[in-house]
């Protein structure tokens, strides 16, 4: 019922959108034709990307999910302003000639939506560097280095060149501990095996651990699994392990409704704990469990303004860092992207967390800020409980 509630909302949207491009394109009858006929066969990509991406060859199966998941979020700002200018006209703002037959109107149209698609694809791939300090004296050593990661989402919409400097980026950080919390593939598998982005992953200078993600199910769990394994990433679903004197506790999906609770999978003991959980979702679990740190993903923050305000209403914490009691969160907005490679009024992210055993708990608090060449760099000091 959902889906079909969708589908009729995007064919009205599209009848909508094909009438206002009809009416404003200062053209003759075959150049409008042209124009609403290249606005329908990019929708029409994204369809017949899912209903035979597998089938078609590799370079038109990628074609096909990059343009037709670049016009959905194309369609829906050229649909908001369509219907402010509507608006405009009948509150005699805008005048009828700016929508019909107008040069003016046509290029004011296409110049918005360029430019502001443009800014949130040079935006995509500025990839923010968000960096905490903590002290606890649980940790073996003086300080420990673990970089975070989400949503890498790799498939049909990613190349080699863009995977390699995220594995620059990461091993960058001399860390000791590299964890991805889900939806490392973005859904179907056949373009990471058939590009070898394994053989890239690899290339990841410390240990790697990762927990599933609901595109881990949608690409086929046990494959999907498979494949991580064998790009040298340990899964960690439902399960932990201790590296670098961490314990890391994996949470399944929530996709999977029979996962174990926290305490089933590792009993709580003097280590320091952090909690891999794609979906925020509960984020009491991990504080009654007694963990030090939780990191989610799955949210994109929206992804493109004002897909953020909805993801703040859903969830408790939809974006950033986060506490309750003594455990700190931090919910990433993703280091890759679902879909077009744009970001409105989000960003993508990687997360620095250095643990400090030598500040105990009195590690003072304090916000500095820094500016690169190449990253944003947030550096927060947190005080230890």
């Amino acid at each position: 019922m959902r889906f079909a509630s969708f589908i009729i909302l995007l064919l009205t949207g599209l009848a909508y959108t094909c009438w206002r491009i009809w009416r404003i394109v200062p053209a003759s009858p075959v150049w409008k034709w042209a124009a609403v006929t290249a606005w329908i066969l990019c929708f029409a990509s994204i369809f017949i990307h899912y209903g035979l991406g597998d089938r078609l060859p590799l370079w038109l199966a990628a074609a096909t999910y990059e343009i037709g998941t670049s016009w959905l979020i194309a369609f829906f700002y050229v649909i908001m302003l369509f219907v402010a200018l509507d608006l405009g006209r009948l509150l005699h703002l805008v005048p009828v000639s700016f929508l019909k037959n107008s040069p003016a109107g046509a290029l004011t149209v296409a110049g918005a939506i360029a430019l502001l698609l443009l800014g949130g694809w040079i935006h995509y791939h500025h990839k923010y560097r968000e960096s905490l300090e903590i002290g606890s004296g649980k940790v073996k050593g003086d300080t420990v280095t673990v970089v975070f990661a989400s949503d890498l989402h790799i498939g049909y919409h990613n190349r080699a060149r863009e995977i390699s400097r995220w594995v620059d980026m990461i091993n960058a950080e001399n860390a000791d501990l590299v964890l991805f919390a889900g939806d490392i593939l973005d859904g179907a598998l056949r373009p990471a095996v058939e590009w070898d982005y394994a053989s890239i992953l690899r290339g990841i200078k410390a240990p790697v651990f990762a927990c599933p993600g609901n595109h881990e199910y949608i690409a086929g769990k046990e494959k999907a699994l498979a494949f991580l394994e064998g790009a040298g990433i340990r899964v960690l679903a439902d399960s932990a392990a201790v590296e670098a004197g961490i314990r890391v506790i994996g949470r399944d999906d929530r996709s999977n409704r029979s996962r174990k609770a926290l305490q089933d999978i590792a009993p709580g003991d003097s280590l320091f704990t952090i909690v891999l959980d794609h979906q925020p979702y509960h984020l009491e679990e991990a504080e009654q469990y007694g963990a030090d740190f939780q990191f989610s993903g799955h949210t994109h923050h929206g992804q493109i303004w004002p897909g953020n305000w909805l993801t703040n209403a859903m969830y408790e914490k939809a974006f950033g860092e986060h506490r309750r009691g003594d455990t700190r969160y931090y919910i990433s907005s993703g280091l890759g992207i679902w879909g077009g490679k744009f970001r409105i009024g989000t960003r993508s992210e990687y997360v620095v967390l250095r643990i400090h055993r030598s500040l105990g708990c009195v590690f003072p608090s304090a916000l500095m800020t820094a500016e690169d060449s190449t990253s944003r760099v947030t550096k927060k000091l947190l005080r230890c409980s």
